[in-house]
């Protein structure tokens, strides 16, 4: 494949993280089994407020055809410099990320914000200098840990829309309660839940907040790395915070807390029919097969994100719930 990644070596360590990462993109369709692709992302902007941008991603899993792209992924124009929500998921969007919030705002990108480690998020790094990407320290470490096993995981599933893409980790770790742009102020808010290290982000001016994948609208919520009870705490922790409109990692944006309840609503779900077909007896199998509520039906790739949540969680249950084995004699 022309956008294979060049060899590498793996001792133990590196395999163990290959694994991991692994376990995020389980079941996406390799790149070979899709048509090709047209090597160019057409971001189209969607205006949000004057001077806020959103970049809406595709409703649907990671596959060739989109490139990756199915973030959500913000620009705001500030005094200071243009600030960037999430850098999509390879060099190649990066770049294009930066020649389009020249565009929209006519000055240099000030700021770039992760809000967590995963690839659809952060391999656009790549197009910024490190010392303007800022993230939590638990973001920074994740990234540091997976990030190789995701880049090889994308490099299989993306082909050449990730070609010369590399790992590139935010040069700031964030400590402060809030940062100053001239006319905007932001306060990042480091939550966890979805992954170990999560970043929310308030916007005083227009009281928006950027919750990254805390919160998916109209699409199921991956759960590989997730702490379903921490993901439920830092829901009712965004609920209190007064916004005038919501930002979800996936999904459009609204007013009110449509996206946190249904958030909610997906994660108790499958938290709830997991349990119970583990405590019923069911091997892996057949609790992958269950059916799911007809409100679901709504909500795009929630079969498939049901059972990648079935084959995430069901061994953490065995784990967790199984008689461990004595070996001694």
């Amino acid at each position: 494949m022309n956008g294979a990644r060049p060899p590498r070596t793996f001792d133990r360590r590196s395999l163990l993280k290959v694994s991991a990462a692994a376990a995020y993109l389980a079941l996406l369709p390799r790149a070979e089994e899709l048509a090709a692709a047209p090597l160019n992302y057409e971001l189209k902007p969607t205006k949000l407020e004057d001077g806020i941008w959103m970049i809406p991603g595709a409703q649907d899993a990671i596959t060739m055809a989109n490139g990756g792209a199915i973030a959500n992924i913000s620009i705001l124009d500030t005094d200071a410099g243009a600030i960037i929500v999430d850098t999509g998921p390879s060099r190649r969007f990066g770049e294009a990320l930066v020649k389009l919030a020249r565009e929209l705002t006519g000055k240099d990108v000030a700021r770039v914000y992760n809000t967590h480690f995963h690839p659809d998020h952060v391999f656009g790094n790549q197009a910024f200098d490190a010392k303007v990407i800022a993230a939590p320290q638990g973001v920074i470490d994740g990234l540091k840990v997976a990030g190789e096993g995701f880049a090889d995981s994308m490099y299989l599933i993306a082909g050449d829309w990730m070609r010369g893409t590399e790992v590139v980790l935010p040069g700031v770790a964030l400590t402060s309660d809030v940062e100053d742009f001239g006319n905007r102020r932001i306060r990042p808010m480091a939550m966890r839940g979805h992954t170990e290290s999560d970043l929310v982000l308030f916007e005083e001016n227009s009281g928006l907040m950027f919750a990254g994948d805390l919160v998916f609208l109209d699409r199921a919520p991956t759960t590989p790395h997730a702490d379903i009870e921490r993901w439920r705490i830092s829901l009712a922790n965004l609920g209190g915070i007064p916004h005038n409109r919501l930002v979800p990692g996936h999904g459009p944006v609204e007013e009110g807390d449509r996206g946190i309840a249904q958030t909610r609503a997906w994660i108790e779900l499958i938290d709830a029919m997991i349990k119970d077909a583990f405590e019923r007896g069911l091997d892996i199998n057949e609790a992958i097969g269950l059916d799911l509520p007809e409100w679901t039906q709504k909500i795009a790739v929630a079969r498939y994100e049901y059972e990648r949540s079935v084959m995430h969680l069901y061994p953490v249950l065995e784990a967790e719930r199984l008689p461990k084995l004595n070996n001694k004699s």
